[in-house]
């Protein structure tokens, strides 16, 4: 007979599933993700100097940020977590087709490979505080 998990390692279990939710679905619904975070969620890329502070302006950065790239590729790189945080490293290329990537360092047109580092700040089982940490190198164009 297996014994229960432990409380702690229920609650990163859950926390990893939420990041992992929301990681897969923010692209395709960004509305449907917003239940993944607190009321008072705040996501930050400081790297461009972005700061939204409720969930009307994290859904819509994501529509608008979403709506401006192509060609989008995902690789995986590192994730792990704690009951209070997850961190989720990964690789993107993409092609920029739009002004939605606020203070992007590279044109519209171009296509780019980004290393993402996400630190989840997590509370009651969703995301508190999101901070998106970016490496950029244009490829072409």
């Amino acid at each position: 007979m297996n014994a229960p998990l432990h409380p702690a390692t229920d609650t990163v279990a859950h926390n990893l599933d939420v990041v992992d939710r929301h990681m897969r679905e923010e692209a395709a619904n960004p509305a449907a993700v917003m239940a993944l975070y607190t009321d008072d969620a705040v996501l930050e890329v400081p790297g461009r100097g972005l700061r939204f502070d409720t969930l009307e302006a994290i859904r819509d950065n994501y529509v608008r940020m979403f709506a401006s790239m192509a060609e989008i590729e995902i690789v995986p790189m590192d994730r792990f977590a704690t009951a209070e945080r997850v961190v989720d490293e990964c690789l993107v290329r993409l092609r920029i087709t739009g002004d939605g990537l606020t203070n992007a360092p590279v044109p519209i047109g171009a296509r780019a490979e980004l290393r993402l580092l996400h630190v989840f700040h997590m509370r009651d089982g969703r995301i508190a505080r999101e901070e998106v940490f970016e490496g950029w190198r244009q490829l072409e164009g």
